[in-house]
């Protein structure tokens, strides 16, 4: 017996995360962290 909602849900699962993976190949830039003193301050 064929479950046809698991196959829709994989289906789903599938395009969703290809095309997350498409949209980030664009992306250009530095990759930084933000400063220590920043996020300490917000800390406190």
């Amino acid at each position: 017996m064929h479950c046809w909602p698991r196959y829709l849900l994989w289906l789903v699962i599938a395009v969703l995360g290809t095309s997350s993976m498409l949209s980030a190949c664009g992306q250009k830039g530095d990759l930084y962290l933000p400063d220590n003193s920043t996020t300490e301050q917000h800390k406190s």
